[in-house]
């Protein structure tokens, strides 16, 4: 049976996701790409974007202009799956927004160490998240109405 959550492993991947989120609110261009894995099997789907393979990803990163980048993380959950396997999803916002930004990473440890092997961001409107949330909070009164 696979072993989830090895403490060890979770405190390694953790250590990883917070290097890449301090990078990428400093837009360090050259420590975001030492954390995806260099594969062509790599991908990022963005908000307007989808890259495949680590050299589009590359790219796209040396391409996009520095503006907005800070952002405040929410219930971000790391969870480990083996020894060599993790996946790290959060919510963030950024400043003026009222949109909630999603990102999830799936993290491989490589022979360089852990690596970004499928990323993806994503923004919902706050309207929607609240939307969903009034949906499935009605929905579980319902069922235990029903109870």
């Amino acid at each position: 049976m696979l072993e989830l959550n090895i403490p060890e492993v979770i405190a390694e991947v953790t250590e990883a996701f917070t290097r890449y989120e301090r990078a990428l609110v400093a837009n360090d261009v050259a420590a975001l790409d030492m954390l995806f894995w260099n594969s062509t099997h790599t991908l990022r789907f963005g908000i307007g974007e989808n890259l495949y393979g680590y050299e589009a990803i590359a790219a796209f990163r040396n391409a996009r202009p520095p503006i907005n980048l800070k952002r405040r993380l929410q219930n971000t959950l790391i969870v480990s799956y083996g020894r060599d396997l993790a996946t790290a999803n959060t919510e963030f916002r950024r400043d003026g927004s009222r949109s909630i930004g999603r990102q999830s990473h799936v993290w491989l440890r490589t022979e360089a160490g852990w690596r970004i092997a499928a990323a993806h961001v994503s923004l919902m409107p706050a309207s929607g998240s609240d939307a969903a949330g009034r949906k499935a909070e009605a929905s579980a009164q319902t069922g235990s109405e029903r109870g």
